[in-house]
């Protein structure tokens, strides 16, 4: 259930606490642009009289009528008892702007969760809602349609640049700092809420409860409202010290990804992609497909957008006869017309041909969207006539409902403006235009899974050792090849198995590197030779002996458990060359049957899989299983901080986990 954000977004009357003359103060900057709105605003500095013109009162038990809104700047020292003044006149919610506040930052938020009441921050840069002229930051943000949560204030200025650029702005914009209390969670619930938001934007450095927030972000994609996540510190891994294979491919950027790709979230990686990617969730559908009409105005333009077009992935097939033909019927007879269509001079003699031409071409049934690219926006220039038209042409085309994406070197000009306010997504550079548009095009393809729950923790496993692994995970429904544990070469001689088998050195996690694996020993004699090498040169604490498996395919299937996300499901190519080959998926678990053939089916290697140059298919069913039971084992023991088999034999005939390998949480 989402925390009601009424007293934070909407208040009827706000208190600076710490308002200031000093321009160089937050109290300063704050104030002012609190005081630019209608509602009530109290100005609260405990040694002058009055500030920006207006009296204070010394604390806030001294304001006479309610407040619903506290922002606090005042230093750390005096942030606890400011609070406690919020709180003891009825305040409902609380912005800390101040930093620096250590371990006492919990306390306060607990007791202000206490009294019913939210607190933003601290460490905060300030809440924004233009839709109820609430305005309590340092920085003049324009309004617009786009709802952005930042744990960093100048990433969040730097965005509204090229967003203003875009003709967008924020609808409201929450500060989230230390995230003592309100989480990204919680703020992203209440603008999926908000009529005025259609877009949530996020940067966000520690997600807290990553789990709680991806499902409030799922059901933001639920509501139309999509969300777009700038992360960071994706490419470090986050489990340095791992021991197993497991533990160094699924790091932390790898767990973000599982989760958008859960919750639908789109991803990115810096201010500018997100505001291109912004525009073009807020002004084109994503298209049914990835074949694109390219349309310019320059032979140059025409090719340098193909080609960034096919580079992408993306398909600009030729046209049929008839409709080439139609795109031939409006323009000069040196133009261009079986995709890209070039119109070679037809724009002078014509202007309205753009618009013409761009509506047979989204009516087609022969491609997926339209990228117009070149010098359309600059016609204006040359006469009043074709100002006149270029602007006539950008209403019709910004009329069109298919799907138009457009470059333009002129992307300041009048026509350009008018493309944008009718929905039309514009960009200076080619190169952008094609990304949004791939990134349209892959999310028009993707269903995202949701976000599955976490059932309930079972009994805790102890010991890590492979034979307790082994039967552990053997209770739990994964198949392995008959073996036995053997400490004296007494044991090993009354193992009874079937030859050819396999001698394991136990307790050293490189033992295939160290000659502690030693495969295909077909008789008692080797087998016995095999025990003396492995005992003299590596004493292990133990030994496994096992039936040889057959195997078509190794994988490596793990389980990681994230702190922020839960148990985040690996599946990959494996055996001694998973960090090698690096081909692998990954999602948050526990997975469905489904869900786990899909990751499979995914990989890169899958024709491996499903068959290829006259191999047989192998049993990709009965890994999907062996994932599926790790997922729901990992998911019931959160003490289990990664489980890995490495390899997973997979035959046309079943699959078996050839090691197994558990590490607790410390």
């Amino acid at each position: 259930m989402s925390r009601d954000l009424t007293a934070l977004f909407a208040p009827r009357s706000v208190a600076v606490v710490g308002a200031s003359d000093d321009h160089s103060k937050y109290g300063n900057w704050i104030s002012v642009r609190a005081l630019r709105g209608s509602r009530e605003v109290h100005l609260v500095n405990r040694t002058r009289p009055t500030v920006l013109g207006r009296p204070t009162v010394p604390s806030l038990r001294d304001v006479d009528g309610p407040v619903d809104l506290a922002v606090i700047t005042v230093p750390a020292q005096g942030f606890a008892a400011a609070v406690d003044d919020a709180l003891a006149i009825g305040v409902r919610a609380v912005v800390g702007i101040t930093g620096g506040l250590g371990d006492q930052q919990d306390e306060i938020a607990r007791k202000v969760r206490e009294a019913g009441a939210c607190l933003l921050g601290p460490n905060c840069l300030g809440v924004l809602d233009c839709s109820t002229n609430l305005e309590l930051t340092s920085y003049d943000f324009p309004a617009g349609q786009v709802a952005m949560i930042s744990q960093s204030g100048n990433i969040a200025i730097e965005l509204a640049g090229p967003l203003a650029d875009a003709g967008l702005g924020y609808s409201r914009f929450a500060s989230l700092g230390n995230q003592a209390d309100l989480d990204a969670a919680d703020l992203v619930d209440a603008c999926a809420e908000h009529d005025e938001t259609r877009a949530i934007a996020l940067y966000c450095e520690d997600f807290r409860d990553g789990r709680r927030f991806a499902r409030a972000a799922a059901r933001a994609h639920a509501a139309g409202k999509p969300v777009v996540l700038l992360a960071v510190g994706r490419g470090q891994a986050s489990a340095r010290g791992a021991r197993s294979h497991t533990g160094s491919l699924v790091t932390d950027g790898v767990v973000v990804e599982a989760a958008c790709d859960a919750a639908g979230i789109e991803l990115v990686s810096t201010p500018t992609e997100m505001a291109h990617l912004l525009q073009a969730l807020l002004r084109t559908r994503p298209p049914r497909g990835r074949r694109v009409a390219v349309f310019a105005d320059g032979g140059g333009q025409a090719q340098v957008a193909s080609d960034c077009l096919e580079a992408a992935g993306m398909d600009v097939p030729r046209f049929t006869p008839e409709l080439a033909a139609d795109v031939a019927a409006d323009l000069p007879p040196a133009a261009a017309t079986e995709n890209p269509v070039d119109v070679a001079g037809g724009g002078e003699q014509d202007i309205g041909c753009f618009s013409r031409i761009t509506a047979t071409l989204t009516e087609t049934g022969e491609v997926d969207a339209v990228l117009l690219t070149g010098f359309f926006g600059g016609y204006g220039e040359y006469g009043p006539s074709l100002a006149a038209g270029e602007l006539a042409a950008a209403h019709d085309i910004a009329a069109l409902k298919g799907n138009v994406v457009v470059h333009t070197m002129n992307w300041r000009s009048l026509a350009a403006d008018v493309l944008r306010e009718g929905g039309v997504a514009v960009y200076r550079s080619v190169e952008d235009a094609v990304w949004a548009l791939d990134r349209l095009t892959r999310r028009g393809a993707h269903v995202p899974p949701g976000v599955p729950p976490i059932p309930p923790a079972e009994p805790p496993l102890r010991g890590n050792d492979y034979w307790t692994a082994r039967r552990f995970l053997s209770s739990a429904g994964l198949p392995f090849p008959p073996g036995a544990e053997v400490r004296t070469l007494a044991e090993l001689r009354a193992a009874r198995l079937r030859y050819p088998v396999v001698l394991k050195a136990l307790g050293d996690d490189h033992k295939s590197d160290r000659g502690g694996v030693v495969l295909g020993i077909d008789t008692p004699e080797a087998l016995e030779d095999a025990w003396h090498d492995v005992a003299t040169r590596l004493t292990p604490e133990a030994c496994s002996v096992e039936e040889m498996a057959d195997t078509s395919v190794e994988l490596i299937l793990g389980v990681r458990q994230d702190l922020r996300f839960g148990p985040v499901v690996l599946a990959g190519f494996g055996g001694v060359y998973a960090e090698v080959l690096r081909d692998n998926r990954c999602a948050l678990g526990p997975v469905s049957k489904e869900r786990a053939r899909r990751l499979l089916l995914s990989l890169r290697g899958a024709p491996l899989l499903t068959g290829f140059r006259g191999r047989p298919a192998v049993d990709v069913d009965a890994a999907a299983d062996v994932l599926v039971a790790l997922s729901e084992v990992a998911a019931a023991h959160p003490e289990l901080a990664e489980i890995e088999c490495n390899p997973v034999a997979v035959t046309p005939h079943g699959a078996l986990c050839l090691d197994a390998r558990i590490v607790l949480v410390p």
